[in-house]
């Protein structure tokens, strides 16, 4: 059937096609301008600091294995019976106190017998003085002959040297009775005696050791390079004593305070590291030595460095970098050396310049090219690191109750599958 249109239809339907043409041509421009405004990226805002040279505070921390370089071994210097021991192994001592006693009546019985070996031999040069004294008057009254006031003399002088050997014998005695009471040498924990009374002793017999815990030394190697860093600063007119020290336990709370006391001047040519040594109060002996540690270092510097916080660094193709501003504030990529890391802070060798714009917040999404809108930063590395770690938490927080849902409507979901496989052979019969 042939179907024709009047010229009423055919105006109409022109008008139509006309009116139809035009609106999408006024919806053209329109999208095309919603389209170049959806590519335009909105600036990001992040904190931005203008990088600028400061001394940087560093926290080091070296390991140890801790011995008390001042433990005392005691040992028998007289031969006899050991007859006391006045304290309880384990027990903390004083220096000075006496913890052994060995036949000290016997040594004190020798001293007295010294005593008048001397006495005797003092009263003997006494005589042998008046002697030579009076052969002197009768020699000048030619009473007596040169022979015999030569003999008066010699007799003094022999006397005068027996007087001389009853004191050094006296003083050997008075010795051997001080070594019959063994005292500690220095304060600290005494072990468990290695002799039992009433054994024989003789010199150079082990009886215990003493081993000082208050305050308790620590030797520890440096590298030559925080070495050599840290003799420069002394230099400067800081005093060892200002550099602070931590000593703490792996896997462990306890944590004593001190501070370096020494700093080596050379170099082991075998591990290129500089000896140094630290002192920590330890009064209720809470750390002994033997144990593994790690000493912190407290008071560190680094002078007139570039830094950025933390987090501020990514990883790039060509290394690690960081995001600076150009004048149009558009995030340019950097790629730096890498310092030390002190604390929060990030030192940079190389790479940036005083006076660049840098982004020291959270980088996490950011892109070269990025817009960024630049947010004051207090200079706070370690708050600036807390807020992004909350923001982190938050952010995971918030995405934990959307991945339930959708687990619960991927459950339903299979579930109405599975009902719809259920029913299907039900439905066949059915038809």
């Amino acid at each position: 059937m042939k179907t024709t249109l009047s010229r009423a239809g055919r105006v109409a339907f022109l008008l139509g096609a006309g009116a139809l043409l035009a609106a999408c041509g006024d919806d053209a421009p329109d999208q095309a301008q919603q389209k170049g405004e959806g590519q335009k990226a909105s600036p990001r805002s992040v904190e931005v600091a203008t990088a600028e040279r400061q001394d940087i505070a560093l926290e080091k921390s070296y390991p140890a294995l801790l011995r008390s370089d001042d433990e005392a071994t005691l040992v028998a210097r007289v031969t006899g019976t050991l007859e006391e021991k006045l304290f309880e192994p384990g027990e903390m001592v004083e220096k000075g106190d006496t913890l052994y006693r060995i036949e000290p009546d016997r040594y004190q019985t020798a001293v007295n017998q010294r005593k008048a070996d001397l006495e005797s031999a003092r009263a003997k040069l006494s005589r042998a003085q008046r002697d030579a004294q009076r052969f002197e008057r009768l020699l000048k009254q030619n009473s007596v002959s040169r022979q015999q006031y030569d003999q008066a003399l010699a007799d003094r002088r022999v006397a005068q040297a027996s007087v001389a050997q009853a004191s050094a014998a006296l003083e050997s005695a008075r010795i051997d009775l001080d070594y019959a009471g063994v005292t500690a040498p220095v304060s600290g924990m005494v072990s468990l005696s290695m002799v039992n009374v009433g054994n024989l002793v003789n010199p150079g017999t082990r009886l215990a050791t003493i081993t000082p815990l208050d305050p308790l030394e620590v030797r520890f190697q440096l590298p030559q390079r925080d070495a050599s860093e840290l003799r420069q600063q002394l230099d400067d007119g800081t005093g060892i004593e200002t550099i602070g020290a931590a000593l703490e336990l792996p896997d462990s709370d306890t944590r004593l305070n001190g501070h370096l006391d020494f700093l080596g001047v050379r170099v082991d040519e075998a591990t290129s590291t500089v000896q140094a040594n630290a002192s920590f109060a330890n009064p209720d002996a809470r750390v002994l030595p033997g144990q593994y540690v790690r000493v912190h270092l407290e008071g560190l510097k680094r002078y007139d460095v570039l830094a950025v916080p933390e987090i501020a660094m990514t990883q790039g193709l060509m290394g690690p970098q960081v995001f600076a501003l150009d004048e149009d504030d558009v995030a340019r990529a950097r790629t730096v050396e890498l310092g030390e890391l002190a604390g929060p802070w990030q030192i940079l060798r190389d790479g940036v310049e005083a006076g660049d714009r840098l982004v020291v917040g959270d980088p996490a999404g950011l892109k070269p090219g990025t817009p960024i809108k630049p947010e004051s930063f207090d200079g706070d590395a370690a708050a600036l690191m807390e807020k992004a770690r909350e923001e982190k938490q938050a952010s995971q927080a918030q995405k934990q109750p959307d991945g339930g849902n959708e687990k619960a409507a991927q459950d339903a979901t299979d579930e109405g599958d599975s009902a719809e496989e259920q029913n299907a052979p039900a439905q066949e019969d059915a038809a």
